[in-house]
């Protein structure tokens, strides 16, 4: 509950007990104090329906200044969309940041400004496909492509090595890139990463056109039912909503079937591309930082016939990969779900400025 509720509530309970004795006077401020207080809830979020963002998101505003790298790829010539902050002290290295499915560069910005307070530098590619960057409908999307375009932004930027975080699907990306390069990865700082189950063990394949379909049918509504109950455990707030924006723009926006089919094609790579099996492969430190009411679960929905396995348990997920994987240090944070860094940025703060420290 924010101030705005708080004090309303208040005031409502000071009415009631003030015109306890004077019925007709109660049932008129109870009606008022009402509709002020769903006001108050209400603007915890803004109008949205006028929102409209094509596919490149160029109307959308990030709060770092957005460069862009040429990349020729599969006979085509594409624009990486990327966020470079060069370290505030000489001897700091930099941390490469990478985004989840449902987000892109902008949603790491508290992150950026707390590694730039302390001395790192940050960089956060859009990955193709994603954010402000290219999003080639015929083109054959993979964690091995997309690591190998960030391999080559860092080489254009003179990145000799980097620590690299992963979030959500961010995270499967930020393990194909360590088992490729690690001689570029000093570090791998897994959040709440997807992948830490082999999907396809436990749910039916779909093809892209039943994503596709999925992807067109989407409203700004259900994205906020979604976000709010799989994400943020029924809460809602302005700071939530904003990180929707995007999304509710590009939905209503001109190039809606062009977005659809890429957010289609991407989820394939999910599914068919695993990187547990490889955990075992890693030889770069790596640490997990996982939200343990976390219940992310790709295919949930499709399992296969007789499976009663439940996915997305990060509460035991965690724990599990930390044995796959040489070396790996475990931060929990009880409580907290699949954007620690979102819903509760001091408690995420501290287990990673550890994660940072920690040889």
């Amino acid at each position: 509950m924010n101030y705005s509720e708080f004090y309303i509530l208040e005031l409502i309970l000071f009415v009631l007990n003030w015109s306890n004795q004077m019925s007709s006077i109660k049932v008129i401020c109870f009606s008022t104090l009402l509709l002020l207080t769903n006001n108050a809830l209400a603007s915890t979020t803004q109008d949205t329906s006028s929102l409209s963002y094509d596919a490149l998101l160029s109307s959308y505003q990030y709060d770092f200044k957005v460069n862009y790298f040429n990349i020729e790829s599969q006979k085509q010539s594409l624009k990486m969309a990327y966020i470079y902050l060069k370290p505030t002290k000489s001897d700091m290295p930099t941390v490469t940041l990478m985004h989840g499915k449902n987000f892109n560069a902008d949603y790491w910005t508290t992150t950026a400004q707390y590694l730039q307070s302390l001395g790192y530098g940050v960089l956060i590619p859009d990955q193709i496909g994603f954010g402000k960057s290219s999003k080639p409908t015929n083109y054959q999307y993979s964690f091995a492509a997309l690591a190998h375009h960030t391999h080559a932004l860092m080489d254009s930027l003179n990145i000799k090595e980097s620590i690299v975080l992963g979030h959500s699907m961010g995270g499967m990306l930020a393990s194909r890139f360590a088992l490729m390069y690690p001689n570029t990865t000093s570090k791998l700082i897994l959040l709440n990463p997807i992948g830490l189950e082999n999907y396809l063990q436990y749910v039916d394949y779909k093809d892209t056109n039943f994503f596709y379909k999925n992807e067109f049918s989407k409203t700004p509504e259900g994205v906020r039912k979604y976000q709010q109950k799989n994400y943020y455990d029924g809460k809602w707030n302005a700071t939530y909503s904003a990180l929707t924006d995007f999304i509710t723009g590009q939905i209503q926006g001109p190039d809606k079937e062009q977005v659809a089919w890429v957010n289609a094609k991407t989820y394939d790579m999910i599914f068919t591309q695993p990187v547990i099996t490889e955990f075992k492969d890693l030889t770069v430190p790596v640490k997990l930082i996982i939200g343990t009411r976390d219940r992310t679960g790709p295919g949930r929905n499709w399992k296969k016939d007789g499976v009663d396995y439940e996915l997305g348990r990060y509460d035991k997920l965690g724990k599990h990969a930390a044995t796959l994987i040489p070396d790996a240090q475990l931060f929990e944070l009880d409580n907290l779900g699949h954007l620690p860094h979102i819903e509760d940025f001091e408690r995420f703060k501290n287990v990673f400025k550890q994660a940072l420290a920690a040889k």
